[in-house]
């Protein structure tokens, strides 16, 4: 008997989500004086060009309780993210990234055959995590402005349409969800999941509504504005209902020490993290409105921590290829309505000027 024999049908052809690449694998052949020439720009992977505070490298320099495990109720954690978000402690759940609580959720409610309806393009794990449990997904497409359709949405609703994911700012398009859109979707009575990782760069957030909502759940993540993308915290707002489900069937220590002191300190210095999110921000501006001036170019406008840039007269797998080849990474993207876009993640000033002169040189090769 071979092990593929015991694996659930379904899997059987599933694909893998695919990652961007670890800042390893980027250097290749690249010696270390190359590297010191022209250094990797990381710009695939929407990560924080800063880094996490200080106080966070202090914290778990110091941190000295490694051989006990973690507390299962997260319930630091949880009174530190109250504190933050201003929401009761029973509204909030704690998981490894928003990737955990995305894929908690769908083990709740998705029995095989039932449906999730995904707003495409936007964030992968939403139906990835749906096929590994089973489920089916309907793909209701964004308009021409990548703004969702909320009557096709509705209409794509069956009996067996569990819940409906929908990311503000969606990654990778940049563009918000508005409150009447949310509103209307609520007003089905399906579970709507917005999932707001760029909260921080947008500010804007529907966490009001949770409680008139019984069916709101809000997303959150410290990967982006708190630059704690490899330890892997994120956390939802949702009714008490919902959070007593999700801390019924997740594992019982699944935010690690790690990641429960790096939250923990990063919400102690918000004053130094948020001052890097207007930094970022500001670049976001500076890098559009420059790429916007470059023939052949044209940056979408972005509530995130990276922008869409149509690249009309090329595709989009040659102009990535191109800035690989100077040692630039951004995010190629896999979407056929996409293939003439990449994703540009915001790094520091001296980065971003060096992608905008890349891009123009680019261009202007393009057309000659």
């Amino acid at each position: 008997m071979q092990f593929e024999d015991s694996i659930r049908q379904h899997l059987l052809s599933i694909k893998p989500y695919e990652p961007v690449s670890h800042s390893s694998q980027l250097q290749g052949d690249n010696t270390a004086q190359e590297l010191i020439r022209n250094p990797i720009i990381k710009l695939n992977g929407n990560e924080n060009p800063y880094g996490a505070s200080h106080k966070v490298r202090d914290a778990l320099a110091n941190f000295t309780e490694y051989h006990i495990y973690p507390d299962p109720d997260q319930m630091a954690v949880r009174s530190k993210l109250s504190d933050y978000t201003g929401m009761e402690i029973d509204h909030i759940v704690a998981g490894s990234g928003c990737d955990e609580l995305i894929d908690l959720l769908l083990r709740l409610t998705i029995d095989p055959g039932d449906e999730i309806i995904d707003c495409t393009p936007t964030f992968g794990m939403y139906s990835f995590s749906t096929n590994i449990c089973g489920g089916r997904v309907v793909s209701v497409p964004r308009d021409q402005h990548f703004a969702i359709d909320v009557d096709k949405v509705i209409s794509a609703i069956t009996p067996r349409t569990k819940m409906i994911f929908i990311a503000s700012p969606n990654n990778p398009t940049g563009n918000l969800l508005s409150e009447s859109e949310v509103l209307r979707l609520v007003e089905t009575k399906t579970i709507i999941v917005v999932d707001e990782t760029y909260h921080e760069f947008s500010q804007q957030t529907h966490a009001g509504l949770i409680d008139s909502y019984p069916n709101l759940v809000i997303l959150r993540s410290l990967s982006k504005w708190a630059g704690l993308a490899s330890l892997r915290i994120g956390y939802g707002l949702m009714p008490p209902a919902i959070v007593n489900w999700i801390m019924t069937i997740k594992p019982p220590y699944n935010i690690n020490a790690a990641a429960e002191v790096g939250l923990l300190a990063s919400l102690d210095d918000i004053d130094y993290l948020k001052t890097n999110v207007q930094f970022i921000i500001g670049e976001r501006g500076r890098v559009a409105e420059q790429l916007s001036s470059v023939k052949g170019l044209r940056p979408l406008e972005s509530a995130g921590n990276f922008i869409l840039l149509e690249t009309p007269h090329m595709s989009g797998r040659s102009v990535y290829e191109q800035l690989t080849a100077s040692n630039i990474y951004v995010r190629a993207l896999s979407d056929p309505r996409l293939n003439n876009y990449i994703r540009i993640s915001i790094g520091t000033r001296e980065q971003n000027d060096k992608v905008i002169s890349s891009l123009s040189q680019i261009t202007k090769n393009g057309s000659e």
